[in-house]
């Protein structure tokens, strides 16, 4: 289902390039050196991007009961490497931050177990927290190949762009809100917090397959991440995606 679900993407981002390109072409055809006379070393082309959306972890056990908003907000610095002899397209690639937040309902995450698997522990019947969440923070490093419909103005054209990233686990913590027991009853001020920071059980590294497509400033974005999320002896198979809405610009 990835497979046809990534081909059926590149297809479609092959199509609409074409036809953009086809497009601007069509209405005013450049002469084959014209592209040369073009100073594209200062055009705004999104050096700097912005990413907020949804998170998900798909086809994980039913002891994992992942609920709610998961979230994720990325942050980048970026710089734009135009072809000489095609405008249209770019090379983009840049570091920034990637965080993520996983939300649980009535699910314990135990950072900081002993055991050789992360254990996620259903505690409907016993105390719990009644919100709960898994975050994570990367610093990353994207790589993106670029289209633009306008490639003297990105940013007042269609645009799109396929890539990877890579990333480095800074921090990995679990955060408790409003301890409640097996009724749902405060058991400590609505406002009771408890945070558990522990890296062991999650993969250092990250590697994820990349998509936006948009128009001007905004892009719809989506990913995921071809590496497992937990090391391969500490738990199921978690390979998260994402899709949201990215911000760019400069």
């Amino acid at each position: 289902m990835k497979k046809i679900f990534f081909s059926f993407l590149l297809i479609t981002i092959t199509v609409i390039a074409k036809s953009q390109v086809d497009s601007t072409y069509s209405s005013n055809p450049p002469h084959k050196n014209d592209w040369s006379k073009l100073d594209l070393s200062t055009r705004a082309n999104d050096h700097f991007v912005i990413q907020y959306g949804v998170d998900a972890w798909p086809n994980v056990p039913d002891s994992i009961n992942t609920s709610g908003f998961s979230r994720h907000f990325n942050m980048y610095i970026m710089l734009d490497k135009p072809f000489q002899n095609s405008p249209h397209f770019s090379v983009g690639f840049g570091i920034g931050i990637g965080t993520s937040n996983i939300f649980f309902k009535n699910t314990y995450v135990n950072l900081k177990s002993n055991t050789a698997t992360l254990p996620f522990t259903n505690v409907s019947s016993t105390n719990h927290f009644d919100k709960y969440k898994l975050t994570t923070g990367y610093l990353e490093v994207p790589v993106e190949l670029r289209f633009a419909g306008n490639p003297v103005q990105p940013d007042k054209g269609f645009k799109m762009a396929v890539g990877i990233k890579g990333g480095f686990l800074l921090s990995a913590h679990t955060k408790g809100k409003n301890f409640v027991d097996s009724l749902g009853r405060s058991i400590y001020d609505r406002n009771y917090i408890q945070k558990e920071s522990d890296k062991k059980f999650i993969n250092s590294t990250l590697f994820a397959v990349t998509g936006r497509i948009g128009y001007g400033h905004f892009s719809i974005d989506a990913s995921y991440q071809v590496t497992e999320f937990l090391k391969p002896t500490a738990g199921p198979s978690i390979h998260p995606i994402s899709i949201g809405l990215t911000l760019s610009g400069l």
